[in-house]
């Protein structure tokens, strides 16, 4: 299902969600100055192309750093990349296959504001030789 998510997921707003992205990105590396930024837009862009069986979690070391690198980057790039993930799930949720999707981008926009701080990281599956399920 996962498979099938990301690929509908990939030609109706990943794609171009990730162009979004990476211009941001290229920008942000051109300033010297601000290449941790465009290396934050490169991570979560891959993430916006691809989303399906990844998760985002909150670093337990982001501290202050954090908070006001994601200030800048609300100012410089997070605010038309979260509009445009708001835009694109509204369009999304106009049909009945679309619900998901538009659902799937309205949570990536808390990420796309605040991209500090947070990592990706594949969602185990939990079977029947995951460690978890033994402690």
């Amino acid at each position: 299902m996962r498979l099938i998510l990301n690929i509908l997921w990939l030609i109706l707003s990943g794609f171009w969600l990730f162009l979004g992205y990476l211009a941001a990105g290229v920008v942000l590396c051109i300033l010297i100055i601000t290449i941790p930024w465009g290396i934050a837009s490169f991570r979560i862009g891959v993430y916006a192309l691809w989303p399906f069986g990844r998760e985002t979690v909150s670093k337990p070391t982001a501290g202050l750093g954090s908070l006001l690198g994601n200030i800048v980057w609300v100012v410089l790039a997070g605010w038309w990349l979260a509009l445009g993930h708001i835009f694109t799930g509204f369009l999304l949720c106009v049909t009945i296959i679309g619900i998901p999707l538009g659902i799937a981008n309205f949570k990536l926009v808390p990420v796309s504001l605040m991209p500090l701080g947070t990592e990706v990281r594949e969602i185990r599956r939990g079977g029947p030789f995951d460690k978890t399920l033994t402690r």
